[in-house]
């Protein structure tokens, strides 16, 4: 059984230039956020917190799915 289409063909949608800026944005605050709980200047608690604020105000599109990742 093959992984891929015969035709090689993918699903692939396009973000719009808006997904794109809200997704530039939410990495921005986090790795500001990151580089703050690195230094101990935010507890994990309070980066947790942060980052569900800044995923509700941007709605990124890849952002969230690396969150468990940091």
């Amino acid at each position: 059984m093959r992984a891929i289409s015969p035709n090689g063909t993918k699903a692939v949608m396009a973000m719009t230039k808006e997904q794109f800026r809200a997704e530039k944005r939410f990495q921005t605050a986090m790795a500001t956020a990151r580089r703050m709980l690195r230094e101990g200047l935010i507890t994990e608690d309070e980066y947790r917190r942060f980052e569900e604020k800044m995923a509700q105000k941007y709605t990124p599109t890849f952002g969230t799915l690396f969150s468990e990742l940091t």
